[in-house]
């Protein structure tokens, strides 16, 4: 920011500079070219009534000093001719007297009283100011005066006032740009500030507050604001976090409780009520896998962690290694397919336990004698796919709603199972979806972003997960969630 204000300031001052600079410096260039012109004609006039003087009292021998000391003078070129345009005196000794010039233009005017001032060239390719006059008394014509004059040093003293504009304007542009830089640095003060304070506050801390002492008023009130907003989100997240810590041991106790008096009513109740007990006895399960589930969850949700390169080919290696034995139990195969795909981005321990609560749901609805397939397919995507009975287009769109359970089929899950591995895997900067199988079962798809890829960090996940186990061995998760 510091940099875009510095190059508009600097944008505005040189408009300005252009604005004014380029008028002034043209304007003095047709002055510089006017008053020379005007000097030129001038002195054409003087000249031309000395010599129709010296022609009128037969003293032709003095003009040759007269024309001769102007040009040693002024640096001009001074021709005069007689009244038939025959050329009596030229202030260059090397040209030619005695040689008729009425068929030019400029002379056969001034042969009829008739002045003359234009820019012309000479005989060398210079460009000069050319005033012909002719020498009369009255509406007598006794010879004619060209003057020229080089517009050299016209046009020196025009490239020395635009070098004198330019070298202004750069100062005045150091200048402006000294001043911009220290304005533009005092404006995003507080900005920068405040940008490290957001970094901290989204890494779940906040040491160094934004500066409010300092800046415009606005900036240094959004400052103020900011770290009072700032210091009462962390206190909430303080109180959270507090309330995660303590309420796991806190609740475990009564509903452990609960459970043991449930059981020890068995032995003195009729037979008739078992049934009912044991479903009591599950409902206190379940709560106290809930109670598990919502802890997690907020964990998750309280803390910042940055993703980091992870193996994914051996994740799937290691957690298809884990539950083997348990599938075998079930009469289930498990099957890793597809090419290797290398590091992947994610966060410590969520691709273990995404893949352990994907395995888990596959393996509660999978039918002896199947096959869970574990697929590695381009672009680090990974789909677990099962033969189950799948799921409807209307149960896949809430799969991962937080407490939602399918109506088609009886389970004891909790709704929470889907939503932490959404969570987990958001975290890790991928998507999951879920896609009808081929013939019958789920695709669960995980698209993960291999290591050539920059992380997208910090995202709020939890340092401590708060379930190493497989999901389904401390909350038993529904059908898909």
């Amino acid at each position: 920011m510091t940099r875009r204000l510095l190059l508009s300031y600097l944008a505005v001052a040189l408009l300005v500079l252009v604005g004014l600079e380029i008028p002034l410096g043209y304007i003095y260039a047709r002055g510089e070219t006017s008053r020379a012109s005007q000097g030129v004609e001038r002195d054409a006039s003087m000249l031309a009534e000395i010599t129709e003087e010296n022609i009128e009292k037969g003293r032709l021998d003095a003009l040759p000093d007269v024309v001769g000391d102007y040009a040693a003078r002024t640096g001009g070129h001074v021709v005069v001719t007689d009244k038939h345009g025959i050329v009596l005196a030229d202030s260059d000794p090397s040209a030619p007297t005695g040689i008729s010039l009425v068929g030019q233009p400029d002379i056969a005017r001034a042969l009829n009283n008739r002045p003359t001032v234009v820019t012309a060239t000479d005989g060398a390719g210079r460009d000069v100011l050319s005033a012909t006059m002719p020498g009369s008394s009255g509406t007598t014509i006794r010879g004619t005066l060209r003057l020229t004059y080089p517009l050299d040093q016209v046009s020196t003293r025009v490239h020395r006032i635009w070098g004198a504009l330019a070298l202004a304007g750069a100062c005045i542009l150091a200048v402006v740009a000294l001043v911009a830089f220290s304005l533009a640095r005092w404006i995003t003060r507080p900005l920068r500030t405040l940008e490290a304070a957001t970094v901290q506050l989204a890494e779940g801390r906040l040491t160094d507050p934004p500066d409010a002492t300092e800046g415009p008023p606005e900036l240094r009130r959004l400052a103020a604001s900011f770290t009072h907003t700032a210091t009462r989100l962390q206190h909430l997240l303080r109180a959270q976090q507090a309330f995660a810590s303590e309420a796991s041991h806190q609740l475990k106790t009564p509903l452990t409780g609960l459970r043991l008096r449930l059981e020890n009513f068995e032995p003195h109740l009729d037979p008739r009520a078992h049934p009912s007990l044991e479903e009591a006895v599950g409902e206190v399960e379940r709560l106290g896998r809930m109670v598990q589930g919502l802890l997690a969850l907020a964990r998750l949700e309280n803390t910042a962690t940055t993703p980091g390169p992870v193996d994914l080919d051996a994740v799937l290696a290691e957690r298809v290694a884990m539950w083997e034995p348990l599938a075998a139990e079930q009469y289930v195969a498990l099957d890793i397919t597809g090419s290797p795909t290398g590091q992947v981005w994610a966060i410590p321990g969520a691709l273990e336990q995404v893949i352990d609560n994907l395995l888990a749901n596959a393996l509660r609805v999978s039918p002896p004698s199947t096959t869970i397939t574990l697929h590695r397919a381009p672009d680090a995507e990974v789909h677990v796919i099962d033969q189950g009975p799948g799921m409807s287009d209307a149960d896949r769109e809430r799969a991962f709603d937080r407490f939602w359970r399918s109506s088609d089929s009886h389970h004891d899950g909790t709704g929470l199972g889907l939503p932490i591995v959404r969570h987990l895997v958001d975290a890790s900067g991928g998507t999951i979806t879920l896609h009808p199988a081929p013939g019958t079962g789920l695709e669960a798809r995980i698209q993960l972003r291999p290591v050539t890829g920059r992380p997208r960090g910090p995202r709020p996940v939890g340092e401590d997960f708060g379930f190493r186990r497989p999901l389904n061995q401390r909350m038993p998760a529904a059908r898909r969630g």
